[in-house]
């Protein structure tokens, strides 16, 4: 009995000659057309393997619900539905601020403990411990087969640390997936992490 987990960050939600923000919890905002591309790509990369998808969920977001939409589509598949807990974290003052101008305010170092531990700066609601307790409920589900979880990257990172496998950085950019193998003895592998089909 072996279950495969897929966690995907949804797709862009800027162009590329827009200005980065950071973009939270707080703002519900769709897909532009590359991250509507992302996600297409995502959902054919499925179709070509030779698994079989039991489910999708998807956190409440649009951005993230509109990604696993369109990996269904390409699936025939429907999403099996919304889980709260895969909702993007809240960056309290620097929802939709300039990249330039969070940084300015919180540091390199506090993005590097973002980015490389999930320790929130100053001012962002992450609720790390009910993140990893949730992400510890799910994997903990013995039920064989292959799901995937769209979700955000502030979302995503938390599954790795709820199973103690940190990298070196713990981010995924857009479009991009992590795959999670748990085989019956309960031994779990990352197979790949920050992939774009």
């Amino acid at each position: 009995m072996t279950r495969r987990i897929f966690i995907i960050r949804h797709g862009n939600t800027f162009e590329s000659d827009a200005q980065p923000r950071r973009i939270g919890a707080a703002t519900d905002i769709p897909l532009v057309t590359s991250g509507q591309i992302q996600a297409d790509r995502v959902g054919a990369w499925f179709a070509e393997q030779d698994f079989s998808v039991r489910h999708i969920f998807s956190g409440p977001l649009l951005r993230a619900r509109e990604t696993a939409e369109r990996i269904g589509a390409a699936l025939v598949k429907t999403i099996d539905g919304v889980l709260p807990w895969l909702n993007e974290i809240d960056h309290g003052p620097d929802e939709g601020l300039p990249e330039q101008e969070v940084w300015a305010r919180v540091g390199a170092e506090a993005i590097a403990a973002w980015d490389e531990q999930a320790i929130a700066p100053p001012g962002w609601r992450v609720d790390a411990e009910t993140r990893l307790a949730a992400w510890r409920a799910y994997l903990a589900n013995g039920e064989e087969g292959t799901d995937i979880l769209v979700t955000s990257n502030g979302a995503a990172r938390f599954a790795l640390l709820a199973l103690n496998l940190p990298l070196a950085s713990l981010k995924l950019r857009t479009g991009a997936l992590g795959e999670l193998v748990i085989a019956a003895d309960g031994q779990i592998q990352l197979q790949r992490w920050d992939y774009r089909p």
